[in-house]
């Protein structure tokens, strides 16, 4: 392609694109002229100009080549071109549209797009903006990317990123109203949260409301009236140098006054406080737990008194528990001699003493629920005595802990993560 190019004998698409750098004397396109050039131009140049070697082209002209310039004036004309061709009008299937980073030199553009969209396309069923910046986001510019969200006919996933926290959306999460007979899932991050997402307790069929918030906000998520039909709900601290940056004292209150249906529940770096341990024990419904708490300034006498309140408390629903990240390890015979939960899967970092073992074993025959126990593919099974593990494994399947993790789509660190699942 590119010899082509330079012989003169380039795409229309390319001698466009070139077209928009004439102005730059020492860019590409005096590359590409000169070599176009005829026999007898090409003489007067080397006479007037002192070029003796048509092969040092490239090198004499292209002085200056400025690949920003280059790729900023060819996505400008390409964005231009696909706007205004019939074959994008007449092909309305598009599905997935996906917007990053609006800046000030490619804002013209994007309206012509969105604008374009927003007339000749209604089946987009996955929209995602990512970076959103109020202060590159102009009056225009929003106003026809909530034409865009009020023009689709089954928008089902809306997700929305910010930059740096902002704290207006200017209409564009209200504009989801539109969408609340097809809306089944929406994701937010990095936002501060405000009144425009009352929007969202009008969506008929919003099965995930996921959002990323900063710690002080968790209340006024909770308190949504989707509270009520919070079914899977993740939370984690914020934690820089061990310091949790969230009040925990909040959380347990939240959850209980506002969420009483919750089926699944992740906690991540909270204190393994006594609030804790009481709120597990009042979720009445709760089937999946993980836990992983910061049990670091508890005294070791303190810590078995809790540990041994908390197996007490868990409830006869729970059959799936996660309680991987060594923080536990040390008690985990503890967990087992005062469990009564139906377990069918556990999660645990090792199994490789014989104390543990054999509470294990116990745990199986008192409660005869216990399918797997997921352990850290690291873990030193090798090394137990050939009797204790086949007792294990005539009582429960030893399994990667892979193998069984009921993992949440979304990873999240740092911030609180809010999950809704909505109960059909």
């Amino acid at each position: 392609m590119a010899s082509k190019i330079f012989m003169g004998d380039m795409p229309e698409i390319l001698e466009k694109i070139l077209n928009n750098l004439n102005n730059e004397f020492y860019s590409l396109y005096s590359c590409v002229l000169f070599s176009s050039l005829g026999e007898d131009e090409k003489l007067i140049l080397k006479e007037e100009c002192g070029i003796n070697e048509i092969s040092k082209t490239l090198s004499r002209f292209l002085k200056g080549l400025d690949l920003f310039l280059l790729e900023y004036q060819v996505k400008k004309w390409f964005n231009l071109e696909l706007v205004d061709s019939e074959s994008f009008y007449d092909d309305p299937i598009i599905q997935h549209l996906s917007l990053n980073e609006i800046s000030d030199g490619n804002i013209e553009g994007a309206i012509t797009l969105l604008r374009a969209l927003a007339k000749h396309t209604t089946k987009i069923n996955t929209m995602k903006i990512n970076n959103f910046d109020p202060y590159y986001y102009e009056t225009q510019l929003v106003h026809v990317l909530i034409n865009v969200i009020k023009s689709q006919e089954q928008l089902s996933l809306f997700s929305f990123v910010g930059y740096e926290y902002p704290k207006e959306f200017h209409g564009i999460i209200s504009a989801l109203d539109n969408q609340k007979n097809s809306l089944q899932k929406v994701c937010v991050e990095h936002c501060a949260f405000n009144a425009e997402f009352d929007v969202l307790n009008n969506c008929k069929n919003l099965e995930t409301f996921y959002i990323k918030v900063l710690p002080y906000e968790i209340i006024e998520l909770i308190r949504l009236k989707t509270g009520l039909l919070l079914q899977r709900l993740s939370v984690e601290a914020m934690v820089i140098d061990y310091e949790i940056f969230c009040e925990e004292s909040v959380l347990p209150e939240a959850i209980k006054s506002f969420c009483p249906n919750i089926t699944y529940l992740s906690i991540k770096y909270f204190g393994f406080s006594t609030q804790l341990v009481e709120l597990i024990g009042n979720v009445q419904r709760l089937q999946f737990l993980s836990l992983r708490c910061i049990v670091d300034e508890i005294p070791e006498e303190e810590l078995k008194i809790r540990v041994m309140q908390f197996s007490k408390i868990i409830l006869l629903t729970l059959q799936y528990l996660d309680l991987r990240n060594i923080w536990l390890e040390p008690y985990i015979d503890i967990l087992f001699n005062h469990c009564q939960a139906p377990l069918k899967k556990l999660l645990i970092d090792r199994l490789d003493n014989e104390k543990n073992t054999k509470a294990l074993i116990e745990f199986c025959a008192r409660t005869g629920t216990l399918n797997y126990v997921g352990v850290h593919e690291n873990s030193n099974l090798e090394a137990l005595d050939d009797n204790i593990r086949k007792k294990v494994e005539a009582n429960v399947a030893l399994v990667p802990d892979h193998y069984i993790i009921i993992n949440n789509k979304y990873v999240i660190y740092y911030y609180v993560q809010i999950f809704i699942n909505k109960i059909k």
